[in-house]
């Protein structure tokens, strides 16, 4: 069932709205959880891997792809539990949350492996695929303002394009999958308040627009 269908099949509820929270924002987490905390909706928070994952590219472990790859989404775990002392609360299950909370994704994807075992698949994609499951929306929060071509910002993207701002597969994983997803800089709060707010904020919207 694609994410489209599962929107038809909800209608009577408003999207649950997956939020990615890259590794690189560690240092920004004190001012982004309150932002996030303050939405008029609850979110899923899904976890980078950070400098836990960084380890594992580092370690010997990372030329194994399937020893790599769970050593990776345990390292979303890891980066995860950083997000406690912040006072989210955690959970391992794929579903709705009644406030928001942050994923600990290693048990899910233990039990659906649903994707390849590969470094050009990360938490990015993973997030999608959480976002695709719940048949919801993807906020894609990076150290950077969006995608860009040529210097300038996309607003929005209808096809797949060369980035390293999110990993190789992510784009055409949405794309297929009709996620609706927006990457914002999450280093500005302000902008990322206003955009649970419901404002049009500089980023770039991928497929659609929320």
């Amino acid at each position: 069932m694609t994410a489209q269908a599962r929107h038809g099949k909800n209608n009577t509820t408003s999207p649950v709205t997956v939020v990615k929270l890259g590794g690189s924002l560690a240092p920004h987490i004190r001012e982004i959880i309150p932002a996030l905390q303050s939405a008029r909706r609850p979110l899923l928070i899904v976890p980078g891997g950070g400098i836990f994952a960084d380890a594992v590219r580092q370690s010997g472990a990372a030329t194994d792809a399937d020893a790599a790859h769970w050593m990776a989404c345990a390292a979303m775990d890891q980066y995860g539990w950083t997000l406690v002392a912040r006072g989210v609360r955690t959970t391992t299950r794929i579903a709705r949350p009644r406030d928001t909370c942050v994923l600990l994704p290693y048990c899910a994807l233990r039990r659906y492996d649903p994707l390849p075992h590969s470094w050009d698949i990360t938490s990015d994609t993973i997030a999608a695929w959480v976002a695709g499951m719940l048949g919801g929306d993807l906020l894609v929060l990076k150290s950077v303002d969006g995608i860009e071509a040529e210097g300038k910002l996309l607003a929005r993207i209808e096809k797949p394009v060369h980035t390293d701002v999110i990993d190789p597969c992510f784009l055409s994983y949405v794309l297929e999958h009709r996620i609706r997803t927006f990457i914002l800089n999450g280093t500005d709060t302000t902008r990322l308040s206003r955009w649970l707010c419901g404002e049009q904020v500089c980023g770039t919207g991928i497929g659609t627009t929320f």
